[in-house]
């Protein structure tokens, strides 16, 4: 049979059966096609086997037309002699960023002209910038009332300029410069920052707005060099920086007394300089090189001395890092030496330094506060001892029988033990026991005798209180002794109930506790302690009948206790548990001599770690109270979509209103470009496995990079707060949305302003769109951060979802 027309005969040769004569033309007959053929069945007609299998697999489906994207994917192969015939060929080649293209240098400008050109660049930040100085303090003045947190901040910057120490839950970096901010301003420290209440004339607040809201202006250009780092177009590089200056929400927050504003811009700060750091990875160990590597370290420490929830931008720093150390572990052709320099840089840059930055604000913040003040209690009794203002130095240093004492819980976030004439609503229903943060007469107690031995006499020899002695906790204001029994504790019912029973005379044996030296911080081990020492000596009080441990954990009380510490008495004996470690704070006996100060010396690592952990535990400690609304709170799937802003302040009709909310089309698109991006992964990894080529290599790794920065930075922002158990408002969201916006850009870019489909007039209409609409946007919400006045009702048109609580009163 005739083969048909263009048709490839291959033969191989003649059968074992027939061995005619052979001539050149009876090995392969390939004609040529005939001329109608097109030029699209000229392709991939030749059979598999005559070509490699690596061509075999880079065929792919051909588009009718012009197509998208490259779709060459030419690789240096990778000759292993024969060794391993299974692996495919590997690619070696030459570093190309999958952030900012990289362009020669320029030689130095031989004239201003030439030196303007070279950087015109710049001008559009700068122009940005000036914007974003507007906006920020644009009627920064105009209420003159405390706003919202002020109240908190605004209050710790007093503390710093009456050097009175205090407690927060956040780092002390932010507010240190608060106090800063107004020892510029000429803020004497005096105002007690009371919400609602109006300032006085000796209050600058317009000057500390005006300063704090310079570092809302610094995001604006930080938000633009980082989308030119992180490669974007001109066109998704103007979306970044009008979304960040045109957001109100960022903007009514950055226009107070507040931290949110510092922690921003460190947030932004530190995407900056990671991304700066990576388009260096092509000469590493250069002097740029390790200027941003550091820049990286140094502003990881910033952002997390602000706020703890700098921790969420270090993960990502963090992730970035070991996607890199991993890569260049599977470089061969990189030394063990250079492996090695690579980890050293990253840890002294990104581990180190980010802790040495964290320690040095905190022992600014001791130097600074040096007297005593309303978070003494939070802090060990030795740390308050140096205080000054503090009589504890003062104190008799050897504790004896008849002493009055108070006692400090050791373990981290612990108070002092405490009691009160209320009783528990339920078990024995005897006199509350509790652990109590503030001072007061009630944490008060007397040590005395038990009930068999001669009551205790001023007159007779001091008893100085030693290991295994046996003595009564008497409660000073009541007169009644700590006692405890088998009835299940209010809370940890594993544990027995803690309580205040009869009084100086009534009385029984489940009054009585052994105390056991633990050690002492200046003495050392049990074994060098023959007296028990006020303030460095740590205790434990077992109960002489039950055997079980006074502890108070951080197991808070209901109302009825005031949301107190839980105290209780432990059956399992836990040597190495801290919570049932107490010490002597407060000591009065007027029959011994003040103790001599060189004994209350308090060393710095033991009071960092003790005040971060009582931070982080206080922190914890912040759950919604579900006696009570709080109208302020909302959940964390409500913010993506913006479904319910944040009044800031009192909503009279006499009152300037702020309603934190965000541009609903930056929120809105930001959310739904992170679905959007999750999707087209997918789509092209689907793609790709069918052997279509979207993209040349170098647009996939930037398209995965981008992707992964505003992805996974979202995403580490935002899922912590879906499993906190702490109460969360709308500000919260804050720095997350950044990476929403990035992310936005980033899929707009791709999908327009950098695709081939596209000409350049119809690039330009979309960018119109965006801008514009960001900009309508933003004029149309801009009185909700720059204050509302009047009656609410004459301000139409707020109401874009019924959920927002703008017109309810």
């Amino acid at each position: 049979m005739r083969p048909p027309a263009g048709a490839v005969a291959v033969d191989f040769g003649p059968s074992d059966h027939d061995t005619p004569t052979r001539t050149s033309d009876d090995f392969e007959q390939v004609p040529y096609p005939p001329s109608h053929w097109s030029a699209s069945h000229q392709e991939e007609e030749l059979p598999l086997y005559s070509m490699n299998e690596e061509k075999a697999r880079r065929r792919v489906p051909k588009h009718a037309g012009p197509q998208p994207f490259a779709s060459d994917l030419d690789r240096d192969g990778y000759d292993d002699e024969g060794k391993d015939v299974y692996n495919k060929p590997r690619s070696f080649k030459a570093y190309q960023s999958s952030g900012r293209p990289r362009y020669p240098p320029t030689p130095p400008p031989t004239s201003i002209k030439e030196f303007l050109l070279q950087n015109l660049e710049h001008v559009t930040p700068v122009v940005y910038t000036l914007i974003s100085c507007w906006t920020r303090f644009h009627k920064i003045g105009h209420s003159n009332v405390v706003v919202w947190d002020e109240a908190h901040f605004g209050k710790f910057g007093s503390h710093y300029l009456k050097r009175e120490f205090y407690f927060d839950v956040h780092p002390p970096l932010g507010k240190m410069i608060v106090g800063l901010v107004g020892l510029l301003a000429g803020y004497d420290g005096q105002f007690e920052f009371k919400s609602g209440v109006q300032y006085p004339d000796s209050v600058p607040y317009v000057a500390m707005r005006v300063m704090l809201a310079t570092f809302g202006v610094g995001m604006v250009p930080l938000s633009w060099y980082t989308a030119v780092e992180l490669g974007m177009s001109q066109w998704a590089c103007h979306l970044v920086s009008l979304m960040v200056l045109f957001d109100v929400g960022w903007l009514c927050i950055s226009r107070f007394i507040l931290l949110d504003a510092m922690l921003l811009f460190f947030t932004f700060l530190t995407v900056f300089c990671m991304t700066k750091f990576h388009n260096q990875q092509y000469q590493p160990f250069s002097f740029d090189w390790w200027t941003w590597l550091f820049m990286t370290g140094f502003s990881i420490g910033l952002v997390s001395s602000v706020k703890l929830v700098g921790l969420f931008v270090t993960a990502l720093v963090g992730l970035y890092t070991i996607e890199d150390l991993w890569e260049k572990f599977g470089d061969l052709k990189m030394s063990v030496r250079d492996q090695l320099k690579h980890w050293g840089a990253r840890i002294a840059c990104l581990i180190v330094l980010p802790i040495l930055v964290f320690m040095a604000s905190f022992k600014i913040h001791f130097m600074v506060l040096n007297q005593s003040g309303p978070g003494d209690a939070q802090m060990s009794s030795l740390f308050q001892a140096n205080l000054e203002g503090n009589d504890f130095a003062r104190n008799p240093l050897e504790v004896a029988v008849g002493s009055r004492v108070t006692l400090k819980n050791v373990g981290y976030g612990g108070g002092l033990l405490h009691s009160h004439v209320q009783t528990y609503p339920l078990g024995s229903a005897q006199q509350q026991v509790t652990c109590y943060h503030y001072k007061d007469e009630n944490n008060e107690w007397n040590l005395l005798p038990t009930w068999e031995e001669t009551p205790y006499d001023a007159e007779a020899p001091i008893r100085f209180l030693k290991h295994n002695d046996i003595i009564r906790l008497s409660h000073a204001p009541t007169g009644r002794n700590l006692h405890s029994h088998t009835i299940p504790a209010p809370v940890t019912k594993l544990n027995n109930e803690v309580s205040c029973y009869g009084n100086a005379t009534v009385g029984d044996v489940h009054d009585y506790w052994r105390v056991e030296v633990v050690d002492d911080i200046k003495r050392g081990k049990r074994e060098h302690v023959d007296r028990i020492h006020s303030l460095t000596t740590r205790l434990r009080f077992k109960h002489q009948w039950l055997g079980c441990y006074l502890r108070a954990a951080n197991a808070i009380l209901p109302q009825w206790g005031f949301k107190q510490i839980e105290v209780t008495c432990v059956p399992e004996n836990n040597p190495k548990d801290s919570h049932t470690y107490w010490n002597v704070e407060s000591h009065w006996n007027n029959r011994l001599p003040a103790g001599e100060t060189k004994y209350y010396k308090s060393p710095f690592l033991r009071d960092f770690w003790h005040l971060n952990v009582a931070m982080m535990t206080s922190n914890n400690a912040l759950v919604p109270d579900p006696d009570k609304e709080d109208i302020l709170a909302s959940k964390p799937y409500d913010w993506p979509f913006l479904h319910l802003g944040l009044r800031m302040c009192g909503w009279g009709d006499t009152q300037t209103k702020y309603y934190l909310m965000g541009t609903p089309i930056i929120w809105w698109g930001g959310a739904v470009s992170l679905v959007v991006s999750l999707v087209a992964l997918g789509v092209y990894l689907l793609r790709q496995q069918r052997k279509y080529v979207d993209m040349d290599p170098n647009e996939w790794e930037h398209f995965l990079y981008v992707g992964k920065v505003a992805f996974l930075g979202w995403a580490l922002h935002y899922v912590p707060f879906l499993i906190m158990g702490r109460v969360t408002y709308v500000h919260h969201y804050l720095p997350t949305l950044y990476f929403a916006v990035l992310m936005l850009a980033h899929v707009l870019d791709h999908f327009i302003f950098s695709s081939r489909r596209f000409i350049l007039r119809t690039k330009a209409i979309a960018f119109g769109i965006c801008a514009g609409s960001i900009l309508l946007c933003f004029w149309w919400f801009k009185s909700v951060a720059f204050g509302i006045d009047g009656p609410i009702a004459e301000h139409k048109g707020l109401l874009w979802r019924k959920t927002w609580n703008i017109y309810t009163q």
